[in-house]
This record gives C-alpha cells, sequence and structure tokens, in this order.
C-alpha cells in the first residue's frame, strides 16, 4: 500500500470513527489494511494500488463517509479474509483451472439421481461444467486421465440449512465479538465445510452475503452459498434477539445488535415485513427466510406459540414470488405449518411436531419439507439454559415420527444439519447424514436427497438461482462438483464421517481442491 492509502485510512479511522468506537481488535484489523502484503501480492499488476478496483472502491466509500459498521464489516473484514488465505496458519490458495479436460476413468458411480451404482462409464469434465459419461472404453483426446481405481464417484454433498456466519462461534462470541472476527471464522469454516465434501449449501439466516462473494471470487474457498440473509421476524419472535433492556423501541430507537450484524431483523405488519423481504431481496437473498413459530434457541417464544398472521405472511410470500423466488418458514407445530402452506410457503423448515393432517394437506400442496436429524444426541446444537433445553428435547422426540410422516406420504425432503454456536460439530458434519441409515432411510435413498434432491430444493429460487446449473448430479451439463471416495454407498454412509481418510478427491466447479490419488 502506497502513503496516499495509508493517509486515507489514517484519516477515515481518525475522522469518521471516533476512538471510543472501534474495539482494539477492529482496530489492529484496520491497521492491517495499510501493511498488508496480501494486498500487495494481489494487486502487484498495478503500478500503484490506488488505481485499483478495490481502493478505487473503498476510497470512494471512505468519501462517502459510510458508518463504522459499513466500513468494518464490509471492507476491513474482506480484507482481513484476504490477508488470512495467504499465510501459513490460514486459509489456502484457490487452486488453477484446469488448462486441458479431465476424464475421471475407472470408477463406479453414483450420479444422484438413480439408486444404483454404475460401472463402464467416466465422467468427462471441461471447464467447471461435466461434459459427457463417455463409455469406459471410449477416447477422448487430450484430457488429463485420472484413474480412480474402482473407486466411488459421486456428486458434492449439499446441506439445505446450513448457517454460515453462525456455526463456527459460540452464541455469546457472535453477540459480542468484533464483525471482521466473525467473518474470518466463518471462512474458515466455510473451508472446512467444503473439505468435508459438502460443495453447496443453503444459507437459512445471517450475514453470509460477502462470504458468498469472496468464495465465489476465490478469496476464500467454501461451498457455493444460496444465501438468505438476516432471518426475518416477528417481535417476540424466534429471531428477536434483543435484550429485556432494549424493549420497548421506539420509533426512532436503533436497531439492535443483532440487527446489525444482519443475522435477523424485526418487521411488524404487512408494511414492515415488505420492507424487510425487500431488502434482503436488494442485497442478493436467492430466498427468504421468515421465522413462523417458535423456537429452541430464541429467548422468549414458546415453541407452540405460532408467530405472524396470515396477512403478513402472505405479503412476504408475494414479495418473494415478484422477484421469482420462494420463501422458507422456520416452524415446528401443526397450526404454523397449515398458515404457511395457505399463503403460499414452498419449504417447511423443522416441522419436526407436525401431525399426521398436515403432512397430509404438505403432500397435497406439494410443499416441501427440509428435515434435519434432531434426535438429541451428541450432535445436538449445545443448550444448557433449562428453557431452551425443554424445547430442545421435546422437537426431539418429534424427530423420528416426522421422518416417518414424511417417507408415508412421499413429501419432497431436503436434508439438512443446522449446526449452530458450535465449532466442535463442525468436525463431524457428515456424521448427521451417515446416522439416518439404515434407521429411517436406506443408504443410496438417503445419499440421492443429499445431493439430487437437495439440487432441486435450491433451484426453487428460480431466476434468483446464483448458480443456474443443475447441482447435485453428475450429468452432462451439470457443474462439475465431484467426490472421489473410498466407500460403499449400498452398504452404508459411515465413510462420509472421516473425509480426511476416505474423501481422495474434491472437485468443485471443475477446480481439484483436494487429491490424495497421486500421492
Amino acid at each position: 500500500m502506497c502513503a496516499l492509502q495509508a493517509q486515507a485510512v489514517e484519516s477515515f479511522v481518525r475522522q469518521t470513527v471516533a476512538p471510543r468506537q472501534v474495539s482494539r481488535p477492529a482496530a489492529d484489523l484496520i491497521a492491517a489494511l495499510a501493511s498488508s502484503t496480501a494486498l500487495k501480492s494481489h494487486e502487484s499488476h498495478y503500478p500503484c494500488t490506488c488505481c485499483s478496483p478495490r481502493m478505487q472502491l473503498i476510497n470512494a466509500r471512505i468519501a462517502a463517509g459510510l458508518s463504522r459498521r459499513q466500513f468494518i464489516g464490509g471492507a476491513a473484514a474482506a480484507v482481513g479474509l484476504l490477508a488470512s488465505s495467504h499465510t501459513a496458519s490460514g486459509l489456502t490458495a484457490q487452486p488453477k483451472a484446469p488448462e486441458r479436460p479431465i476424464l475421471f476413468s475407472n470408477l463406479r458411480l453414483f450420479d444422484g439421481v438413480g439408486r444404483i451404482v454404475r460401472k463402464g462409464v467416466n465422467i468427462l469434465v471441461k471447464g467447471n461444467r461435466i461434459e459427457a459419461l463417455p463409455n469406459a472404453c471410449e477416447t477422448v483426446n487430450d484430457a488429463v486421465i485420472v484413474d480412480c481405481g474402482d473407486r466411488l464417484a459421486m456428486p458434492g454433498l449439499i446441506d439445505v440449512h446450513w448457517h454460515s456466519m453462525l456455526c463456527a462461534l459460540s452464541e455469546l462470541e457472535l453477540f459480542t465479538t468484533d464483525v471482521g472476527y466473525i467473518y474470518l471464522a466463518a471462512a474458515r469454516a466455510a473451508e472446512q465445510t467444503l473439505m468435508q465434501g459438502f460443495t453447496t449449501v443453503r444459507d437459512a439466516g445471517g450475514p453470509s452475503f460477502a462470504l458468498k462473494r469472496a468464495i465465489d471470487q476465490g478469496l476464500v474457498n467454501g461451498p457455493r452459498i444460496y444465501p438468505s440473509g438476516a432471518m426475518i421476524s416477528q417481535t417476540s419472535g424466534h429471531g428477536d434477539f434483543r435484550l429485556r433492556s432494549e424493549v420497548p423501541r421506539g420509533n426512532t430507537t436503533p436497531l439492535s445488535h443483532v440487527e446489525n450484524l444482519g443475522v435477523s431483523v424485526i418487521g411488524d405488519g404487512e408494511a414492515e415485513v415488505l420492507r424487510r423481504v425487500r431488502e434482503v431481496l436488494m442485497l442478493g437473498a436467492s430466498q427468504v427466510k421468515v421465522m413462523a413459530g417458535g423456537g429452541v434457541s430464541s429467548l422468549y417464544d414458546p415453541l407452540d406459540s405460532t408467530q405472524y398472521t396470515e396477512q403478513e405472511m402472505r405479503a412476504a410470500v408475494q414479495a418473494a414470488e415478484d422477484w421469482g423466488t420462494y420463501v422458507m418458514v422456520h416452524v415446528y407445530i401443526p397450526r404454523g405449518i397449515q398458515r404457511a402452506i395457505r399463503v403460499g410457503v414452498k419449504c417447511i423448515e423443522h416441522g419436526q411436531l407436525a401431525d399426521e393432517e398436515t403432512v397430509r394437506m404438505m403432500a397435497g400442496e406439494g410443499t416441501w419439507w427440509s428435515l434435519q436429524p434432531f434426535l438429541g444426541d451428541e450432535d445436538a446444537n449445545p443448550k444448557s439454559d433449562p428453557f431452551a433445553r425443554a424445547k430442545q428435547l421435546e422437537v426431539a422426540k418429534g424427530t423420528e415420527r416426522a421422518y416417518a410422516l414424511a417417507k408415508q406420504y412421499q413429501i419432497k425432503t431436503g436434508w439438512g444439519t443446522d449446526i449452530l454456536f458450535s465449532a466442535k460439530n463442525l468436525e463431524h458434519h457428515a456424521r448427521q447424514l451417515a446416522k439416518l441409515t439404515p434407521r429411517f432411510y436406506e443408504p443410496l435413498e438417503l445419499l440421492g436427497i443429499a445431493t439430487g434432491q437437495n439440487g432441486e430444493l435450491v433451484a426453487l429460487s428460480g431466476p434468483r438461482n446464483p448458480y443456474p446449473a443443475s447441482l447435485g448430479v453428475i450429468a452432462p451439463g451439470a457443474y462439475a462438483d465431484i467426490l472421489i471416495a473410498d466407500g460403499d454407498p449400498t452398504v452404508n454412509l459411515d465413510f462420509l464421517t472421516e473425509p480426511d481418510a476416505n474423501l481422495r478427491i474434491i472437485m468443485k466447479d471443475g477446480r481439484i481442491y483436494k487429491n490424495t490419488l497421486a500421492s
């Protein structure tokens, strides 16, 4: 960084942001901007980085007098991510795109659609797409041949209920620490998620827009993200994380810390709900997350509460549909589920307390059911508060019946995890998939849900789909998201629980992020 840039940053910090407003970690992050060798390396092709597009943008924002939160949460966090990606202890660099087509040969293929494993076919990848599935005896000119040694080839896994920004830190850390630190932790978690075989996630709430952009641009390694942005909640609802001392809120009262972070936002009445939905769509949401009932992690709402009136929820659905996308709702109980279905909600998140009448209604309307294995076991999100723990146990009791009803009525079911506030659970991401067999599903049936069927679910975002090619399948034209693994999905999915040992190749978007076949 040249002197002019350093002066601009220093001037902004000193003049626009009062010292008492900047915590020590945030100040250190801003200071790192002025001496970042990573920034120099990324913009070395500019004779002066003042002329680079990113520094022009930062300088423009400084000149426009953006708020402390916007600057630190956007520019500083992004630069911090960039800097961390070039340190020995930080994130690894994105692999280069292959210059020649890649032919995966000598493999057993699960394509994400059927319930069989095939032999006698190869996979040809060109660019970031699957070009063809040629016969094993077919010759392909000018391709780099990867002999898979009769291993399993399958699509990358998809988690349709993920919280990119909320999974790696405790609840206390998330709601009290600097936003830059949150982004750094989320970036590390994103890379960890990818290296466990998850090439796509649907983010079910949180400020994941910047992380998604960083991943898409190659600054950070991680899965594709379908962002929802802030979860939209009524006052006292599942997304209301205000302290009791912050109630009541007047017309001119500032937003709460959680709202400022972009984790959730409160909207009451049709007009305000419309505003909140339109705001997340403006920021780039591929779908909209609305809280329609009580939750486990929230402070005030009972699990059996119904949230948002039909008029309010219908307004959210209409606003989303006007942008060509859909609403997903957090809800557990029959009354809330039925209300959501009546107003046109496309996907029910959780729903573990649904009764048979409600499930029949879901089947009749073609509503998706995004279920998570909330079984109260070692993978449960940590809850020590007695109020939250009681709600958690009630949900766990309903989980087995929910899976049974979903199968009985042939509901289109998505699989996700909803890991929250627990770095420890990140290490066992795929265990939450493997443990569902044979208890609830046959292995290949379950693997099809976590790949091809989940790919259908994320595609509901229609024209707001940030990744319009097929996901979760190995087929011509689909994104080249491919895992080569030691394992047999006709027997079980246990091999996915040890990704370091059993995932031999991880390819996302035609780039190979891991390859231990060559070693």
